[in-house]
């Protein structure tokens, strides 16, 4: 036999995209041609293939291969693709049959003595082997967690290349099976009751959990910007099957999902460094681009503490993302998109010396200014609610007053995301929370009496307020209206809407 093919899947971004190999072994000298624009990494599996096959205690084929990926147009990135062009060479040898390579996926890496090296991005690559109805997938035994996720695909675990020839040949092999499902281990979450003091703060982070609005918190260090932030995930709902798939499909590409429980099933929280690189906040590399930070905080939380240290054309890379929930990253290999719909939290010091008490500040008027600047009026453009904290003063009456823990703000913060599901529902949209809700829809289809209007058509007349901020605030005042079980924002809630976007770091 001349001619096999074989199955695999080229990744670009999270989607997924079947590639056939086929292998033609004809006479000419011994050599192997690898064709469909291969990267440097899959050039050379040519001699990974070769010595893993006669490792394998199998016959490389002394005569002349070609290797022919298709689509032949589109770029080949990676080493995923060995297992598949070991076995098409060898079935186009006739060393095994090629019934069962027709309808079987084969992913991952060939050591040089025949081992199966798990890859990245296995989740993804079923799925679109499930779309193009591929019904067996061979992948490597590490990656059988994460691959038994996806449903109507028999999954098979190999360790090594002899046991997956074994297999094609119909005998007894030892390809392992998935493990028996089982739930999530229990991930204990940072408790908001930890949180002293700071009223509006704690007011704010359970409004931006129930309308998944983005937030700013300023204030001297040591006030709790950051625990209030670890807290959010806490606060929101689990994550859907099919959400839980995406979060975890782009987890799988960036390399960063556990062996023991790949799914994802809680709302990521993703911490930034200030010195963080723009590639690594928004996805990058070269080739195709891998994700970055915001992809991976995809249906959860993108932290970024000490905001107004970060460069700003760095942080503002971010604005196209909130904007449409998603990142595209051109590159000469094509553009990687990747989903981005992410909450964000911004925690910032209101100045660079940065003081216990403000009073003790001793940055000049123009060095505020400069350092808060950072923070460009665009990206501030799309942050919803923005509050300012104060210096705790309180200690000795936190055992007075207990704070809310986290299980009693999370009950409202459900009911609010129930209330406004099922109304955009009711009406035909599929809107999970406020803060999706299109701008035209709000101003038309949801219009507010303009009694209810007056503050926001003031701002927007003296300038004070963009077209943008305007829609903003009618998402909060939907949302404050939700927490407070009411059918309709009214003029308090757009006034208090308001209020949360006015709210400046005193310089």
């Amino acid at each position: 036999m001349a001619l096999a093919q074989a199955w695999s899947v080229a990744l670009y971004g999270v989607d997924g995209l079947p590639v056939e190999i086929e292998a033609d072994v004809g006479v000419g000298q011994p050599r192997t041609h690898l064709l469909g624009l291969p990267d440097a990494s899959l050039h050379e599996s040519k001699e990974r293939v070769k010595a893993a096959v006669r490792n394998s205690a199998e016959e490389w084929p002394k005569q002349r291969i070609v290797l022919g990926l298709s689509p032949a147009n589109l770029p080949k990135v990676g080493s995923g693709y060995d297992l598949a062009i070991a076995c098409a060479t060898l079935a186009a040898a006739g060393s095994v049959p090629l019934e069962r390579l027709t309808t079987t996926a084969l992913l991952g890496e060939l050591a040089l003595d025949g081992r199966v090296r798990a890859i990245r991005g296995v989740l993804p690559s079923l799925l679109a082997a499930r779309r193009a109805g591929l019904k067996t997938a061979v992948v490597p035994a590490d990656s059988l967690p994460e691959a038994s996720l996806v449903d109507d695909v028999e999954v098979l675990g190999a360790l090594t290349l002899s046991e997956v020839l074994a297999w094609l040949r119909g005998e007894q092999t030892t390809l392992q099976p998935p493990p028996p499902a089982t739930g999530p281990p229990h991930q204990p979450t940072p408790d908001l009751a930890d949180v002293v003091g700071q009223p509006e703060a704690r007011w704010a982070l359970e409004v931006a959990a129930a309308g998944a609005h983005h937030l700013l918190l300023s204030g001297p260090p040591g006030t709790g910007k950051t625990m209030l932030a670890e807290r959010l995930p806490g606060l929101l709902p689990p994550l859907t099957r099919q959400e839980a798939l995406e979060v975890t499909a782009v987890h799988s590409v960036a390399g960063v999902l556990s062996s023991d429980y790949p799914l994802v099933a809680l709302p990521p929280f993703v911490n930034v460094h200030h010195t963080t690189s723009m590639a690594a906040l928004i996805g990058g590399g070269s080739g195709m681009a891998k994700p970055g930070a915001a992809s991976r905080a995809h249906r959860g939380v993108l932290f970024l503490d000490e905001a107004c240290e970060f460069g700003q054309k760095t942080i503002d890379t971010l604005r196209t993302a909130l904007e449409e929930g998603e990142i595209r990253i051109p590159r000469r290999d094509g553009i990687a998109r990747y989903p981005a719909r992410f909450q964000l939290i911004l925690a910032t010091n209101p100045c660079p010396c940065a003081p216990p008490k403000e009073i003790d500040c001793t940055c000049t008027a123009t060095v505020r200014r400069r350092y808060q600047s950072r923070l460009s009026g665009p990206l501030l453009d799309r942050v919803d609610l923005r509050v300012h904290m104060r210096a705790t003063t309180a200690m000795a009456n936190a055992d007075a007053t207990p704070p809310e823990p986290t299980e009693v703000v999370r009950e409202r913060v459900l009911k609010a995301r129930s209330r406004a599901a099922t109304r955009w529902s009711a009406h035909g949209h599929h809107w999970p929370t406020n803060a999706q809700v299109p701008g035209p829809a709000l101003r038309r289809e949801f219009a507010l009496p303009r009694t209810t209007t007056t503050l926001l058509d003031r701002a927007l007349a003296t300038g004070a307020l963009t077209g943008r901020g305007a829609d903003r605030c009618l998402r909060v005042a939907w949302t404050l209206a939700d927490l407070a079980e009411s059918d309709r924002p009214t003029a308090d809630h757009v006034a208090a809407a308001l209020n949360f976007r006015e709210r400046r770091v005193p310089t």
